[in-house]
């Protein structure tokens, strides 16, 4: 008869496995970059390029695909250095595509090679290394040329240098890649995506010339001596309404709230048809997801137009202006400058700094209101053009109102409603607990806003008959709150009397609070699919700490918020690099929600322009795949696979307990 010991693997020190240099990237590359394509790994060199020529040193960046799958990067910078490393005692070159958390880019201050760029992590061009068959660097720096070569991330031709000929250029860098397709879900880089960033990069760099060398012969440029302008003018449908509005703002010496040289340059054009065209970046990193900039920009629109149709009593009786009313004619292109960003995971989709939005808003604010006040007739126009938004946007939610009123039961108690009528721009909050529900409800802005706490855990309703829902008082309230029946996948269920556009799920941010998350996920995708599929469910990502920095010169004391571990590994860089002495600065965790005080919830959690909320999708499972998974997860009889699931998955989970 087997013994256990002959059935179970030892665990035992020898167990722990520590990946070292690169291998993290190689065992788990979708948790550095985008692995359905080499795109990002690519964009990665690019913006190290882009870096050099937004501090004034190259205005040429030139990319060239080859025949036999190499990507070639070359730029006039200053070169990599390649001398020896104080600390480390190999050559710099080779630190910086073999070291995660390498760089040249987290001295922000005084004294740093790079005041402001896109790179941030320090992991950039180490994980393009590391997903790479073979990776050559070629570096034209103080006179010599210098050369060095990597396979699957590790060296294999030591850095060898040499006096530079005559008729060679001084600086430069010249990267070829070989990217490794295994790790990738296509091999092939879309040439769409490739052509717009290398387009974007011409567009915010005046003056600097980007080429694209396909291996047919084919060669594409990009050089716009007008900037934004230029390219907003090109790439729109219609005549604007009134003049393209342009400006940029930054900060001066002696700033209290920003850094010396943050700040934003914009292009706003205002058409009354067609589509508009939006583009953002940040540091010449393109944020197609948008961000807390983007916030800024509608924040500072705005409060302009705002004020002006104040000032000339422009408002009909009845109307109240939002700031999507202004915003949703507006195409734009931002490029923001930020001393430090946080972005939305590493492959920087979304800029998540809450500074951010005061930074382009302050700036884009009192020189729109300027503009319009020096030019009324245009002002006029852009206030008409929003009023009638407004206008469009009440009468439709009068039509939903309507609807409604033929007979809903009677609303849940327990529910504080919004104001507005607005289906599209209302949501709701389903909040854990009473005492984090009375903090919901003093924070929130009540025109669009409305809060149901929850008590306790909600019920596991995976293998709850429909009928038989309702026996739960929790999801009755749900179900009624929201103004939707539960249904089946296969259902066409009535969604006119949908009360608000986003469901947002709001728990505390530990484990607890994330099995919460699950109990309520599973409720909409097993009875309420269709809130699901067509995007009105979200989860709220409330902060897990907060810091309390001390004032530091002319700027005041701050309460900073990091959502985890890495962003408050962060917050405290940026706190050293500010100048404030080591443990001066307090952490406090929180708890919970109930711990936030109404000010703070609103802050970091509800505030529309500063929160996290993520949407919930299916992601990449088929429904199959996907019904089949949350069998095994939540289903009653699935105990013994559900162990065995956890027992191999249970080491990827980064849970704070």
């Amino acid at each position: 008869m087997a013994t256990r010991s002959n059935l179970t693997p030892e665990y035992s020190e020898a167990s722990i496995k520590v990946l070292k240099g690169l291998e993290p990237v190689r065992q788990r590359p979708g948790m550095y970059t985008r692995t359905d394509n080499p795109l990002h790994i690519i964009q990665e060199v690019i913006d190290n390029a882009a870096d050099e020529a937004l501090g004034g040193f190259g205005r040429h960046i030139a990319l060239t695909l080859g025949a036999d799958g190499s990507v070639t990067v070359e730029d006039e910078g200053r070169g990599i250095p390649v001398g020896m490393h104080p600390e480390e005692k190999v050559p710099t070159v080779e630190i910086v595509f073999t070291r995660l958390h390498a760089g040249g880019k987290f001295e922000k201050g005084a004294g740093g090679a790079y005041s402001f760029s896109g790179g941030l992590h320090g992991v950039g061009v180490s994980v393009t290394n590391a997903l790479a068959k073979r990776l050559e660097v070629t570096v034209w720096r103080e006179g010599g040329v210098h050369s060095i070569a990597f396979e699957q991330g590790a060296v294999v031709e030591p850095l060898r240098s040499q006096p530079a000929g005559p008729d060679e250029r001084k600086n430069g860098t010249r990267v070829r890649v070989w990217p490794e397709p295994k790790f990738f879900d296509s091999p092939t880089i879309p040439l769409a995506e490739l052509e717009r960033l290398l387009r974007s990069k011409a567009v915010l760099l005046p003056g600097v010339r980007t080429t694209l060398r396909l291996a047919k012969g084919e060669e594409k440029t990009w050089f716009y001596k007008e900037g934004l302008k230029g390219y907003l003018d090109q790439a729109l449908e219609r005549e604007p309404i009134i003049p393209v509005f342009e400006g940029e703002g930054y900060a001066q010496a002696g700033d209290e709230s920003f850094a010396l040289g943050e700040g934003a340059q914009w292009v706003v054009a205002f058409t009354d048809e067609g589509n508009v065209v939006r583009e953002s970046y940040v540091n010449l990193i393109p944020t197609p997801a948008g961000g807390t900039h983007e916030s800024g920009l509608r924040e500072g629109l705005f409060n302009a137009v705002k004020s002006f149709i104040e000032l000339h009593a422009l408002l009909p009786k009845g109307v109240k202006l939002m700031p999507e009313d202004v915003f949703a004619r507006a195409s734009f292109v931002l490029s923001a400058k930020v001393l430090d960003p946080q972005f939305q995971g590493q492959i920087k989709e979304r800029l998540n700094s809450r500074d951010a939005v005061r930074l382009v808003a302050s700036f884009v604010k009192p020189a729109l209101e300027l503009w319009l006040n020096e030019h009324v007739d245009w002002g006029r126009k852009l206030a008409e053009l929003s009023i009638k938004q407004a206008q469009t946007r009440l009468k439709a939610g009068q039509k939903v109102e309507k609807r409604k009123s033929s007979g809903v039961a009677v609303l849940p108690g327990k529910l504080t409603d919004c104001e507005s009528t607005d289906i599209a721009n209302n949501e709701v909050f389903l909040v854990e607990g009473d005492s984090a529900g009375g903090s919901a409800k003093m924070g929130r802005d009540k025109e669009f806003q409305a809060v149901l706490p929850l008590r306790g855990k909600v019920l596991n309703s995976w293998e709850t008959e429909r009928d038989r829902l309702f026996a739960n008082n929790e999801i009755h309230d749900i179900a009624v709150a929201v103004g939707v029946d539960p249904h089946g996948v296969n259902d066409t269920p009535d969604l006119s009397n949908l009360r608000y556009g986003k469901i947002c799920i709001l728990s505390d941010a530990d484990v607890d609070g994330a099995h919460i998350q699950v109990l309520l996920l599973t409720l909409f995708y097993r009875h309420f699919p269709q809130l699901v599929a067509q995007g009105h469910v979200y989860v709220a990502r409330p902060p897990l700490y907060r810091v309390d920095a001390p004032a530091r010169g002319k700027k005041p004391a701050q309460k900073l918020y990091a959502l985890d571990d890495g962003e408050l590994a962060a917050i405290e860089d940026k706190l050293r690099k500010d100048g404030v002495r080591e443990g001066a600065w307090q952490i406090s965790r929180f708890k919970g929600l109930g711990e936030m005080s109404a000010e703070q919830l609103w802050e970091t959690t509800m505030n529309p322009d500063t929160r996290r909320l993520s949407p919930v999708a299916l992601g990449d499972f088929d429904p199959a795949q996907t019904d089949a998974m949350m069998n095994m997860l939540m289903g009653k009889g699935e105990a013994a696979q559900r162990r065995a699931w956890l027992e191999e998955h249970g080491n990827e989970v980064q849970a704070d307990i």
